[in-house]
């Protein structure tokens, strides 16, 4: 079987990245596949679990800010010794990163250091953040000024990060966009990888609500590029349509929670959650709203439907690639669009239940065991390839 070391962005995060992380993890110690999992931790450390052979890496006190949770590490190659020695050890075949932070970088010296290949899956738009957070931050300025700025951030955030996954044989990718884009700009074949969804963990038994009270829900990170200033709009025509029986419930973390504190009449925002509470959140709900544009994926989308909750969705990004308007959800194409399919399920009783039971069926196929499955078919392709060469 293919030995792989693999280099986290994020692992203990409460992210789609860190979740996918620590489900590829899963799968090699359950199938015993050879398995070097890198990445950052609370203090560096090396232990065995099984066929995994975990190496956690403290971050140094010159370390950026990136999320609430997430920092990027400038010296992180101190520990390359310490991860040299591990590399030699445990003797990879293949080389996967997550993407271009510290962890990212230390991947592709190890890939090179070591003379083998290496894969690099995209999860984050890193420059769709940028640019959005880039105007947010310019607001002052007159928007033609700060709308140029962010472009250009954007623009210049993406060409990097391209330069980045030209050093991959292979990408993987969440949706059918961005395999597309990854093919074209690195010249090297890109594969679709999606993500599964643990459906007894979500499942609609979880439901402990018998009121009459309709609750539109969100979770995920609560900042500029998800849009999740667009609860307003949508509290705005809820009130326009006379419908007063509803309530927002919003779950996570980040710089914009105080802004929707204090913009927002009827809602509730408990912060992060994990584990039985997330379950119990999304059944808990009878809408799920996700307004971001940038995702590439949606995996708490996933996770609504298989609570059997139906998702309204923007056409930008990766959810409408998860959503099948009108059979388990609706997909919105701007702003107002979305917070009015928001009101037409809010009012619609038989729609919603219809939409539910075709979200918790869709869910049903999505299994980390047939993504996994895939990934290991990259990686075992990358190993009969010689080794490519940055352009």
């Amino acid at each position: 079987m293919t030995r792989v070391a693999f280099f986290a962005d994020s692992f203990h995060e409460v992210n789609g990245v860190a979740l996918t992380s620590r489900m590829l993890e899963r799968h090699a110690q359950e199938h015993g596949y050879p398995f070097l999992s890198v990445h950052t931790g609370p203090e560096t450390r090396c232990w065995d679990a099984g066929s995994v052979r975990r190496v956690e890496l403290a971050l140094g006190p010159a370390s950026m800010w990136l999320e609430a949770d997430l920092r990027f590490d400038f010296f992180c190659m101190r520990h390359g010794k310490r991860l040299l020695g591990e590399l030699t050890r445990f003797r990879p075949d293949v080389v996967h990163v997550t993407g271009p932070s510290h962890q990212g970088m230390l991947g592709v010296w190890a890939s090179w250091r070591m003379g083998v290949p290496l894969v690099a899956s995209w999860h984050t738009n890193v420059h769709e953040y940028s640019g959005r957070r880039m105007r947010q931050m310019l607001s002052w300025l007159p928007s033609p000024m700060a709308d140029s700025v962010g472009r250009y951030s954007a623009w210049a955030t993406l060409a990097a990060t391209l330069h980045f996954y030209r050093y991959a044989e292979a990408t993987l990718a969440p949706n059918p966009e961005l395999t597309a884009m990854l093919e074209r700009a690195t010249g090297n074949p890109s594969t679709m990888m999606k993500r599964g969804v643990d459906t007894a963990l979500y499942h609609p038994s979880k439901r402990r609500r018998d009121d009459s009270v309709v609750r539109i829900g969100y979770a995920g990170r609560l900042s500029p590029e998800k849009g999740v200033r667009w609860f307003k709009t949508v509290e705005e025509e809820l009130q326009l349509a006379d419908l007063a029986n509803y309530e927002i419930w919003i779950a996570g973390h980040g710089n914009e929670a105080e802004w929707l504190r204090a913009h927002l009449r009827r809602k509730q925002i408990p912060g992060v959650l994990k584990g039985e509470a997330l379950a119990e959140f999304y059944a808990n709900l009878d809408v799920f709203a996700f307004p971001s544009e940038t995702d590439t994926y949606g995996n708490v989308v996933q996770e609504a439907m298989a609570s059997g909750v139906p998702c309204v969705v923007t056409s930008g990004g990766g959810p409408k690639y998860l959503v099948r308007p009108e059979i388990d959800g609706l997909v919105a194409s701007d702003e107002r669009a979305f917070a009015q399919a928001c009101v037409r399920l809010v009012g619609d009783a038989k729609l919603r239940a219809r939409l539910a039971r075709g979200a918790r069926e869709a869910a049903e196929s999505a299994t980390w065991e047939r993504v996994f499955e895939g990934v290991y078919r990259v990686y075992a392709g990358c190993t009969s390839q010689p080794i490519g060469k940055v352009a």
